[in-house]
């Protein structure tokens, strides 16, 4: 369950970058190909806040999905499921426009 560790690590930035100020929400933005389930980061993200000042605030995932250009016949397809074959020309020359994004976009912070 690496969605653990990638909790803590959010955790250490939102931390740093609140500078002690209370956090509501923190914003994430995260692509279909970076292999993280989105209920058990949230799951993480209770029990890793559960004893700090980031306890109560919640975790709000963006979901992007997969999406490819067909380099043949420039091409964007959204993937659906791994069939890494353009729809339109049956070319497998492909290249990932969208999918892997992993960011932490925006904190909400309460007024102090």
């Amino acid at each position: 369950m690496h969605e653990l560790s990638i909790c803590q690590s959010i955790v250490d930035a939102v931390e740093r970058h609140a500078a002690g100020r209370p956090v509501r929400a923190v914003h994430l933005t995260v692509g279909a190909l970076r292999q993280i389930v989105p209920d058990t980061l949230t799951f993480c993200w209770e029990l890793v806040t559960e004893a700090t000042p980031l306890a109560g605030s919640q975790l709000v995932v963006d979901h992007v999905a997969a999406v490819v250009r067909c380099l043949p016949c420039n091409r964007r397809q959204t993937l659906t499921e791994m069939n890494l074959v353009c729809d339109v020309c049956g070319g497998s020359d492909l290249s990932i426009v969208a999918g892997e994004e992993f960011l932490i976009t925006t904190l909400e912070l309460a007024e102090a």
